[in-house]
């Protein structure tokens, strides 16, 4: 299935980025934190446990399952970009200075904490936020959450 892509500057309209999971429902490890709302999903906890780091890594490597998507959108100063939660579990779209670890210590896996994860904002699911108009130049984005999703937004005029 084809991911919605950006829309142009000239459709006068916000770009899209997706918090996105694939918990499963039926998994009753999921409600100690607050469950999966999902209608369907295939990841039990168990599993997203399993892959969050490597032996190969030093810190978090994060389920693939979650996942900021586009990882990458370009926008023209004026353009806004929405941003909605297509997964199952909260997130958040938090601007950083750096990437880092997020407010949930034990996924963080040795990352230090971003320090504006300390108040960011949830998304639940099936929610929106909407990212008023950055200053041009690169904007790091992150879940406070899951640190592994992670976006960078360009924002440069187009000539």
């Amino acid at each position: 299935m084809p991911f919605p892509l950006p829309a142009a500057a000239h459709d006068d309209q916000a770009a899209v980025v997706l918090l996105r999971d694939d918990c499963d429902p039926t998994d009753p490890g999921w409600a100690p934190t607050g469950g999966c709302v999902r209608k369907e999903g295939d990841v039990n906890l168990a599993e997203f446990g399993a892959e969050l780091s490597s032996p190969l890594s030093p810190s978090v490597i994060g389920h693939q399952a979650w996942q900021i998507d586009p990882p990458y959108v370009k926008v023209e100063p004026d353009d806004s970009l929405m941003v909605r939660n297509r997964g199952g579990r909260i997130h958040t779209f938090t601007e950083v200075a750096n990437f880092g670890g997020g407010k949930v210590p034990p996924l963080n896996k040795g990352l230090a904490t971003a320090p504006e994860c300390l108040v960011s904002a949830d998304i639940a699911p099936g929610g929106k936020a909407e990212v008023g108009t950055l200053a041009e130049g690169n904007h790091h984005f992150q879940c406070c959450i899951h640190p592994w999703m992670r976006a960078i937004i360009k924002v440069k005029r187009e000539n």
